[in-house]
């Protein structure tokens, strides 16, 4: 509300084309320059939510190193170290950390896959290996690819997508959020009496995912992004290629969400947990990539010279009902804002009445122009612009002037007096000039005067008319 920008657009094929507006500006604008601030304020929403001891969070915020299971752990040593063998192999694109070069090479299989979601056992049925190397081989080298030329098949691509998400250092999601992650599967309803329930609360859940993937690194982020929305389109198609969401899910959750070098001994009982926290985000990976509404007040609150909240709970109270006290420093707020956007509007429409003032008064003589002026002349206060502005007086009428009005108000002083004013308008007594004041003055008032005063007045008048009629008709034969 605060920031308003006009844009007028002269081409008219341009006209009809939406407007995007990217609801999430601020945050990606405080996420960006100021990521201590962003992180903070995040990561103090997300402890909100769930509990997380002090280990598990300073992992979370990168201070320590993550403590996975299985790290300390010789059972299955065997099966970690052949995948880990596998791992060391790096190319360009399989095997190293994620990068914008690999992420734009991987789309490529993603875009191929949204138009192929049809095939049967998607995911599950493994491709041919060869043209899979093949496929492997051009990616990593940056060649371009004609997926659509018929070459490989769908399952071949899938395939790959799967291999590529594998053989990261670290899962798509990270070591750092690995128990975050776990915490959130635990998030159910509680009942009238605040006990704990085993129905999931899908609310807190998906805020919960909503804060955790918007401190994920931006390359981790995208290519999410770009998964879980294919995954999601799979899964709507599910009657044709068999593969609902949970099915999916346990495709994929040992790419994206199970640490590196372990087994399934070693997650036990944490395995159906992960598994169904992925089926949770494919279901709704629609609405996991948006930033919590007060998120996005506070990162607009922060720019706009405000002091942001710190959490929701700040929100909450500024709108409860309880605290009236805090009211006023939010009507404050408000109050200078709509203040500077009224004196802004009330700007523009100044600067535009008088751009319109000076086009009246510049147009030609005519009906339209009267009236215009008849309209500014009646509401002067909401149309006419101030006294600082420069504007041309407007044009008198010429009228016809007697010889004798003329020598009558050089004279004498008094305006001709309009023979169309009203009979019924009061009379104003006639005013004399200042010479005639000055000799009144002197004199007293006429009932007093003499009459040799009075002969002399009426001398001085009839001298000075013998003047100024010589002087009118010399200055009108030496014009002629």
């Amino acid at each position: 509300d605060a920031i308003c920008n006009f844009v007028i657009c002269n081409d008219s094929s341009l006209r009809s084309q939406p407007i995007i507006f990217n609801p999430d500006f601020f945050v990606e604008k405080l996420r960006h320059e100021k990521p201590e601030v962003f992180t903070e304020l995040v990561v103090s929403n997300i402890t909100r939510l769930i509990d997380l001891p002090g280990a598990e969070l300073a992992q979370l915020m990168g201070e320590e190193d993550p403590k996975l299971p299985g790290a300390n752990s010789t059972a299955s040593g065997f099966f970690r170290s052949l995948m880990s063998l596998k791992r060391k192999e790096k190319g360009v694109v399989f095997g190293s950390p994620l990068t914008e070069e690999g992420i734009a090479q991987v789309s490529q299989l993603i875009e191929y896959l949204h138009k192929n979601l049809r095939a049967e056992g998607l995911f599950r049925v493994p491709g041919n290996s060869i043209r899979q190397q093949i496929l492997k081989d051009a990616l990593n080298s940056g060649t371009d690819i004609d997926l659509d030329s018929g070459e490989f098949h769908s399952n071949d691509v899938a395939t790959l997508l799967k291999m590529f998400l594998g053989e990261l250092p670290e899962p798509l999601l990270t070591h750092k959020h690995f128990h975050a992650h776990l915490k959130i599967a635990d998030l159910t309803l509680f009942d009238e009496k605040g006990n704990k329930t085993s129905t999931p609360d899908k609310e807190r859940q998906i805020e919960a995912l909503q804060l955790l993937f918007l401190i994920l690194p931006a390359p981790n982020r995208s290519l999410l992004k770009l998964l879980l929305d294919l995954l999601y389109q799979t899964a709507k198609k599910q009657d044709k290629n068999k593969m609902s969401a949970h099915n999916l899910a346990l495709m994929f959750a040992p790419h994206i969400l199970w640490p590196r070098n372990v087994t399934a001994n070693d997650l036990q009982e944490n395995i159906t947990k992960l598994n169904n926290g992925v089926t949770f985000m494919i279901k709704h990976s629609q609405k996991l990539f948006k930033a919590p509404a007060y998120i996005r007040e506070c990162a607009r609150l922060h720019y706009l010279g405000s002091r942001a909240h710190t959490s929701k709970d700040d929100l909450d109270l500024l709108t409860s009902p309880s605290s009236k006290e805090l009211q006023p420093l939010k009507c404050q707020k408000r109050s200078r804002l709509d203040t500077c956007h009224q004196e802004e509007t009330q700007q523009r429409t100044e600067e535009a009445l008088k751009e319109l003032f000076r086009h009246v008064h510049n147009m030609p003589d005519s009906a339209k122009k009267k009236k215009l002026i008849r309209q500014f002349n009646k509401h002067p206060t909401a149309l006419t612009p101030g006294s600082d502005v420069p504007t041309s007086p407007a044009p008198r009428r010429t009228r016809s002037r007697s010889f004798s009005g003329l020598i009558k108000r050089k004279v004498l002083g008094t305006p001709v007096i309009l023979e169309r004013k009203s009979r019924d308008a009061t009379p104003e007594p006639e005013r004399v000039s200042k010479e005639n004041v000055h000799l009144l003055q002197k004199c007293g008032s006429p009932a007093h005067m003499s009459q040799a005063k009075l002969k002399s007045l009426e001398g001085r008048k009839e001298e000075s008319c013998r003047r100024m009629r010589a002087h009118l008709l010399s200055k009108d034969s030496s014009s002629l």
